[in-house]
């Protein structure tokens, strides 16, 4: 079972933040656990969640002029930074 300290900080992120920004931050963390190709965020979608991945895998994923879609990034636990592409105009976030 997941438990939210011991799971979140298994995000490399957080894992590496001094104890004191940990625990400002820690009561308004909430563990979630996400489906395989759940949406999480859609183009012109207002973004009202951050996600930190621990066991899974985030695509930002690109819809093409005939509807298909590439994925141009993914984010993993280890990320400790934005990738340039998450900045774009990227049409969605999804779990890969």
């Amino acid at each position: 079972m997941l438990t939210l300290q011991s799971d979140l900080h298994g995000n490399h992120l957080l894992g590496e933040l001094p104890a004191h920004e940990w625990q400002a931050i820690a009561p308004h963390l909430e563990l979630v656990q996400l489906r395989t190709e759940q949406l999480l965020c859609d183009s012109g979608q207002r973004i009202h969640h951050v996600y930190f991945p621990t066991t899974a895998i985030v695509s930002l994923l690109h819809t093409m002029e005939d509807g298909g879609s590439v994925k141009i990034a993914a984010v993993g636990r280890a990320e400790t930074r934005c990738p340039r592409a998450f900045r774009s105009n990227a049409r969605a976030l999804r779990i890969g």
